[in-house]
């Protein structure tokens, strides 16, 4: 009997902690705004961002450039990335035909962690989605043009995030609000972008990886097309 009400009791204060923690913040900016700095984050000094995709195959920029930005570059007429191109690759090979070269063969994330965690740093942020629209996990806004349906044919975001976590490490991701060729973004509709790709991939992303953090880019270019959506534009550098 004591146990069955110590367990009922338990059970009445756990719900009570829950519900009292939940009650403190209401579906507002204003009231999400007040949230405190995650104590991990206040305190972890060395993260590691990692830019891998696509991009990864030529590997080449000139000095002073990132060279993530390739294929924005490679559409550039007269551009150092341009005169590059076609001059390894040629004019008809297409930035999407890189994608199949994109293996990962050699990735191991166990490996990574370990390197990364001897090195002291205490978080990653992976680039789940650049500006070229490339996903490292299997997105449906994102079909064939992911890590699982083409070149590695794997979830690469799972398997760095959840190693991390094994090591101790805590796992955020990099997220593109924008993309810079999509067609619904460069519509007369850009809100139309936003309901059927980019809200869908954050809510896929939050809700089945679950990261710690979630650096979004690309406000600086698509603010108007989050005024567009009546998204308030505060929605950017997002901590969880």
């Amino acid at each position: 009997m004591r146990a069955a009400l110590s367990v009922t009791v338990s059970l009445v204060l756990f719900l009570w902690v829950t519900c009292a923690v939940f009650a403190q913040y209401q579906p507002t900016w204003d009231s999400l705004d007040k949230r405190p700095i995650p104590q991990w984050y206040d305190e972890a000094k060395f993260g590691l961002f990692i830019h891998w995709g696509v991009y990864s195959v030529p590997a080449w920029a000139p000095v002073g450039v990132y060279a993530e930005w390739y294929w924005h570059d490679l559409s550039t007429a007269g551009s150092d990335t341009q005169k590059f191109h076609y001059q390894v690759y040629g004019p008809n090979f297409n930035y999407q035909e890189f994608a199949p070269r994109f293996t990962a063969e050699l990735f191991d994330a166990k490996q990574w962690m370990n390197i990364i965690k001897r090195a002291g740093v205490k978080y990653i942020v992976p680039t789940s989605k650049h500006h070229e629209g490339f996903t490292l996990w299997k997105s449906d806004q994102s079909w064939n043009w992911n890590s699982v349906d083409i070149g590695p044919k794997k979830d690469l975001l799972a398997a760095l995030l959840n190693e991390a976590r094994n090591e101790g490490i805590t796992a955020g991701l990099y997220y593109s609000l924008y993309e810079w060729f999509h067609p619904l973004y460069l519509s007369p509709n850009p809100e139309l972008y936003v309901e059927q790709v980019m809200i869908p991939q954050l809510k896929d992303l939050v809700v089945n990886y679950k990261p710690d953090l979630i650096f979004t880019d690309g406000e600086w270019l698509a603010t108007q097309l989050l005024k567009a959506s009546s998204i308030p534009v505060s929605y950017t550098r997002l901590t969880l």
